[in-house]
């Protein structure tokens, strides 16, 4: 076999005379630390899970060797025991010190804490395990019954029992409401003997269903949690007795350490041995990482160490679908509730008197039956059984309360239960579904086409299909010995990569170009110690994401590039050209397990990051899709059915597009494919099904992207997503304007397309005036007509408030154009007034004002302001365009013929309905969708160079308002 090393660093110094110690090693709840400790120093070390290089915390409040350690469910609390024979209390992650809770005759061997976090359990070479009240550190009970040494506690995770076992093999489970022993089972575990670095163990499954014990024949025994049956056992490659054991915190899978020096990770529910690792000494302890794919270890010489990504990728993650306990108990809380539940029998020293700090038995009183619920109690009581509570009316009345309100019996345990149950999002390669029946599976699907493999006689089949068979090369199959499960696909090529399997089988990845010079242009790396968790591919780079949150850079040849260290664990990642953007984790989950996620933009060919910020998403959602649109546009979509684009709008925004709340059926689920400027592209799955099957092929569904509008007064709500799409659109093309007249560049095809879009805008918000009219919304019409581009849409919106016998809204708009003109005519002026003479001088700035108010005065007069339903008679064209030729000239000359035909027939508009004001709003859209178009594209022809991009600046005015003053 193998060996495979996790790398070890010391923690404690090893014993004097060379013989092994016992080490402790425990995870907090959220994995920010990990808390050493050994019986050959009395430091105890708390380490920073993240910077394991750093400094670690020191506390030194024992006299000699730490011996056991134990932290409450919620991370607050650590416990200490000593040889010196003394337990103690600090807060955490400070480390301050509390208290002295206890004190024993002889070394302490082993500490625990109940789920609620209110009851802690010492033992060892002393006889009796004490269990201590942490509210007031009274000791509620001593349970005697074991002839040895006590090495291994456990509370059951529902509440009802305590398991222990000794150095002679015995195993005891406890009734904790009564202390009595119910099952005694003698010499099923190895004899330790003396030697206090070995130590029996025992533990509850998550779920608390079995219980796991060290067996005679170097295996694991299951039992059963009510009749203590054996269920069955775990035998593999141990040729020595187990010393340690832990479970996943999904409970399927158990780590276990042997004295050969060995640890095996196993699949409870196969009951088989997936991994193994050997080390250069025995491994004590070990705890699996609570929100983590890892588990660490700590060995008999004071060394620790982390093993990643114990479980491989392709299996079920360590901490996907942790059981949520529900207590069989009636509250779910242990003893030290019982002041909701019933008097305290000894959080309460009035109640106990002096026996409360002795071994003495809990006060003598009925205690509830152990399977029963609230009602029962309540319905009892009420019957006139007043035998199983107390003969306090004040309290029984409290207690009635309290069970009518289960959620505020004790809020700091209901948080803590519900905080422990967090778990941060694993990584995902956008594209991928799960292997299938069949062995078949997508390791990629987007707008490009798909990689399917189909695994047969151990081995794979891998199948690379173009969308448009056309256009996309014809890629071979090809034969996958690998086990590939994730990939990325673009135009040029394709990469593959799978996990990391066993200990023989390294993460691979492997590049496959579709077209080269060069005979093998195919290349392939291997990873050592670390797994590939997420691939990318762009414009001749590959990018891979590995467990060690590295992401490591090649080029499409194969050459290592770049690696750079990441803040947290990779989420997922997507590449388009030279833009590599990728998702990590920020931080840990907050309370309501929302994700906190944080997204970067990288470009790959300058070596530079373009944008960083955090991801959002809908409360209570993962994060299922992340990639680019077709126009390069970085999109992500959650588990709640949120689309989000990232725009430029206020210094880089993620707008939400499309809401599957709105569309879908509820037994509906849409698995993302893709999108574009207008669509999303998705599969139809049913419920529960979220992914697509292999085959039948599945077919692309076009949904049509849309903003999560409030609904609107109007009734408008079609009519204002479009306004908002077509002003979203307008945004980002002005920007990709804006950025190439940076480089002294101009795009007539780009020009047209804005154009284009502010002609459809203007006829959206014509629209919506009218809706604002007919529903009496004048004010929102004001703002509206203020938003027009184009002159004929300014005088379309008043003929059309004019149509509708609105003569103060016509006044108005009137108003609106008159200031529009004015600003028009002085920026022409004193564009003219600067502009110096054939002798290099300028025009004197004494005519400036004579100018400017002949202008102003001529322009202004063509306008007429009307005072009554009569519309206004506007002889002339308000805004010329100004053409470069004489040809341009004389077409503009008969549009404007055109143009002052179609205003001049206003006046007949007086004594119409609304009906006819919705054909002047059509007849203003087909006028300006073809004559503004000729004019624009009649201005923009000339000196254009094949590609349609001139190396001068752009002429077109910034305000799209002012079009019409191109020269």
């Amino acid at each position: 076999m193998k060996i495979r090393s996790v790398k070890l660093r010391e923690a404690h110094k090893a014993a004097s005379n060379g013989k092994p110690s016992f080490c402790s090693i425990l995870w907090d709840q959220q994995a920010y630390h990990i808390v050493t400790a050994s019986s050959s120093e009395s430091a105890i070390s708390i380490h920073d899970s993240l910077l394991p290089s750093s400094t670690p915390k020191i506390i030194h409040h024992h006299r000699e060797g730490v011996t056991a350690l134990a932290l409450s469910p919620n991370s607050t609390c650590l416990a200490s025991g000593s040889m010196d024979r003394s337990v103690k209390l600090y807060k955490f992650p400070g480390g301050e010190f509390e208290t002295n809770i206890t004190r024993f005759t002889l070394p302490i061997r082993i500490l625990g804490f109940n789920k609620s976090g209110s009851l802690l359990a010492a033992a060892g070479d002393d006889d009796g395990i004490k269990l201590i009240n942490t509210v007031d550190g009274s000791i509620a009970r001593v349970l005697k019954g074991h002839k040895g040494a006590v090495t291994g506690l456990a509370f059951d995770p529902n509440s009802e029992y305590l398991a222990s076992v000794d150095s002679n093999g015995t195993v005891i489970l406890w009734e904790l409401q009564s202390g009595s022993i119910i099952h005694n089972l003698k010499g099923i575990a190895p004899h330790t003997g003396s030697d206090p670095s070995v130590m029996n163990v025992l533990s509850w499954s998550p779920d608390g269903e079995t219980l796991a014990v060290p067996g005679l024949r170097n295996d694991v025994v299951m039992y059963d949690r009510d009749t203590a049956e054996k269920l069955f056992s775990l035998r593999g490659d141990h040729t020595q007795p187990i010393c340690s054991l832990s479970w996943s915190p999904n409970g399927k899978y158990m780590a276990t350490s042997s004295l050969d020096r060995q640890i095996l990770i196993w699949d409870v529910d196969q009951k088989l041995d997936i991994d193994r690792q050997k080390f250069d000494e025995r491994i004590c302890c070990m705890a699996w990482k609570p929100i983590g794919n890892a588990l660490a270890v700590i060995d008999v010489m004071g060394k620790y160490g982390v093993w990643e990504s114990v479980v491989p990728s392709s299996m079920k993650p360590p901490t996907e679908d942790i059981p949520k306990l529900q207590s069989r108990n009636s509250n779910g809380l242990l003893l030290f509730d019982e002041e909701d539940e019933e008097p305290s029998a000894h959080g309460n020293s009035s109640d106990l008197g002096e026996d409360s700090h002795h071994e003495s038995e809990i006060p003598t009183r009925k205690r509830l039956r152990k399977h029963s619920t609230n009602e029962e109690i309540l319905d009892e009581a009420d019957s006139g059984d007043l035998t199983l509570l107390p003969k306090l009316d004040s309290r029984k009345t409290s207690h009635r309360v309290k069970r009518d309100k289960p959620a505020n019996i004790d809020e700091g345990t209901v948080g803590s239960s519900i905080y422990s149950r967090l778990k941060q999002q694993e990584a995902f390669q956008p594209g991928a579904t799960p292997l299938q029946p069949g062995k078949k599976r997508f390791l990629c699907y987007n707008m490009l086409g798909s990689i399917t493999t189909f695994e047969h006689d151990g081995y794979s089949h891998i199948e690379i299909d173009f969308h448009d068979t056309g256009s996309g090369p014809r890629v071979p199959s090809m034969n996958d010995h690998f086990g590939f499960t994730m990939a990325a696909l673009d135009e040029n090529g394709s990469v593959f990569a799978n996990p990391r399997k066993g200990e023989k089988n390294m993460s691979t990845l492997m590049y496959r170009p579709f077209g080269s010079w060069a005979n093998n242009s195919e290349w392939s790396m291997r990873f050592d110690g670390e797994e590939v968790k997420v691939v990318a591919i762009g414009s001749r780079w590959v990018a891979a994401f590995t467990s060690l949150n590295y992401l490591r850079i090649f080029t499409d040849g194969g050459l290592q590039k770049h690696i750079l260290s990441l803040d947290g664990p990779v989420v997922t990642a997507s590449g388009f050209k030279d833009e590599l953007a990728f998702v990590t984790h920020s931080s840990t989950c907050l309370p309501s397990n929302d994700q906190m996620l944080e997204f970067r933009i990288l470009n790959i060919s300058n070596g530079t990051q373009l944008l960083r910020g955090c991801l959002p998403l809908t409360p209570g959602s993962h994060l299922t899709w992340f990639g680019y649109s077709e126009e390069g546009k970085l999109s992500s979509y959650d588990s709640k059915g949120v689309l989000r684009v990232f725009t430029s709008q206020y210094g880089g925004s993620w707008v939400p597009l499309f809401s599957a709340n709105k569309e879908r059926k509820s037994d509906e689920n849409y698995w993302v494919a893709g999108l574009n400027a207008n669509k999303l592209f998705c599969v139809i799955c049913r419920s529960p099904e979220s992914y697509p099957q292999v085959t039948p092929k599945p077919v692309l569904t076009l949904l049509n992207l849309s903003f999560p509008l409030a609904l609107s007064d109007l009734g408008a709500e079609a009519l204002e997503n479009e306004f908002m799409m077509n002003d979203m659109h307008l945004k980002q093309i002005h920007g990709r304007m804006e950025e190439m007249a940076l480089l002294g560049l101009y795009d007539t095809e780009l020009d047209d397309e804005a154009f284009s879009i502010e002609a459809a805008q203007d006829r959206c918000i014509l629209r919506l005036i009218a809706s604002c009219c007919n529903g009496d919304k004048l004010v929102r019409a004001t703002e509206l007509v203020k938003l027009l581009s184009l002159e004929k849409s300014v005088k379309g919106a008043i003929k059309l408030v004019t149509a509708l016998k609105l003569p103060n809204l016509a006044e108005r708009f009137n108003a609106i154009l008159e200031e529009r003109l004015l600003n028009e005519t002085k920026g022409t002026v004193e564009t003219t007034l600067s502009r110096p003479t054939s002798n290099g001088s300028v025009l004197p700035n004494v005519a400036t004002s004579d100018t400017l108010n002949s202008a102003v005065k001529a322009k202004t007069s063509e306008v007429t302001v009307p005072c009554s339903l009569k519309a206004p008679i506007l002889s002339a064209t308000l805004f010329t365009k100004k053409l470069k030729s004489e040809g341009a000239k004389s077409n503009s000359g008969k549009q404007e013929d055109k143009q002052t035909s179609g205003v001049n027939e206003t006046p007949k508009l007086h004594n119409t309905n609304v009906a006819d004001a919705k054909n002047a709003v059509s007849l203003i859209k087909v006028e300006s969708s073809l004559e503004t178009n000729q004019h624009f594209k009649s201005s923009n022809n000339q000196n254009v160079k094949p590609g349609g991009v001139n190396q001068v600046p752009s002429n077109r005015p910034s305000n799209p308002f002012l079009k019409s003053s191109i020269k």
